[in-house]
């Protein structure tokens, strides 16, 4: 049983009173982007597991559920858009009551030889943040289902985002999660990615030594963990800040990272 925590380096965003901003799809030197500052801060990560099912989406922001996936290729994209899009809809709306699962899109990241930097597959992403913002949630309602948008607006909805591990056990740069109640308001810092058509958002995380952080050692290729990037409800979690970090009790050297993220919106009854 790995330990009940452990201490990993994570990339906070610097508050400077700017907001960072990068420019895509523009011709050379039309733009210039402002980037953001950074600092690495050692965190306590504990180990979630002996909590067992005792985390909620709608109190911490985060829930680990045991899952498997009948998806036989999360490389093949028409097996994750035929398989497991729908089944990993269908596990979001068990899950949470909601009327409605729309999965939109998903991430392959991978550090292992062969995989990484190739076509559609990334890296992990060593820096906290939180994927939709304030402004960016409800847009991506209007961009994805523009004749829908404003009747969808008018009730509750989420962005869920669903993290699995392609290969098991995970140990190079597993993901630690932030229990969204011990987040500030003010901790989350707009940051804009602006292209010729459109205009999106993040929030970077500034440090707080009230972050109580988690992961959930050597997981599995059965085990999704389930994290929400946006709720329209102020009384529930809505953001829960995320970072991939270098585990040091991990084994040297480690397997390599290979991890699936889907994103979806979920609208729930009045």
């Amino acid at each position: 049983m790995p330990a009940e925590a452990t201490q990993g380096e994570l990339k906070y965003t610097v508050p400077t009173g700017e907001m960072p901003v990068r420019y895509k799809g523009f011709p050379p030197g039309t733009r210039h982007d402002i980037l953001a500052q950074f600092e690495t801060r050692t965190m306590t990560i504990r180990n979630g597991r002996p909590a067992g099912t005792a985390f909620s989406l709608d109190r911490h922001g985060f829930t680990l559920l045991d899952r498997p996936t009948t998806a036989d290729d999360l490389y093949d994209d028409a097996v994750v858009r035929d398989v497991y899009y729908p089944e990993t809809a269908a596990m979001v709306r068990d899950a949470t009551g909601a009327s409605r699962v729309l999965v939109f899109d998903h991430t392959l990241r991978s550090s292992a030889p062969g995989r990484k930097g190739t076509a559609g597959v990334r890296g992990p992403a060593h820096r906290v943040h939180n994927d939709y913002t304030e402004t960016s949630g409800p847009q991506r309602v209007r961009d994805l289902l523009p004749r829908e948008a404003e009747r969808l607006l008018a009730r509750r909805f989420a962005i869920v985002n669903v993290w699995r591990p392609i290969a098991g056990p995970l140990e190079d740069a597993p993901l630690a999660v932030c229990d969204a109640s011990s987040a500030a308001t003010d901790d989350f810092l707009a940051s804009a990615l602006i292209y010729p058509d459109r205009a999106g958002e993040t929030y970077g995380v500034a440090y707080n030594a009230r972050h109580r952080w988690f992961y959930f050692p050597d997981m599995r290729a059965d085990e999704a963990l389930l994290f929400k990037c946006y709720d329209s409800d102020a009384s529930r979690a809505r953001f829960t800040p995320h970072s991939a970090f270098r585990d040091p009790r991990a084994p040297v050297p480690p397997r390599p990272r290979e991890s699936i993220e889907t994103r979806m919106l979920v609208f729930f009854d009045p």
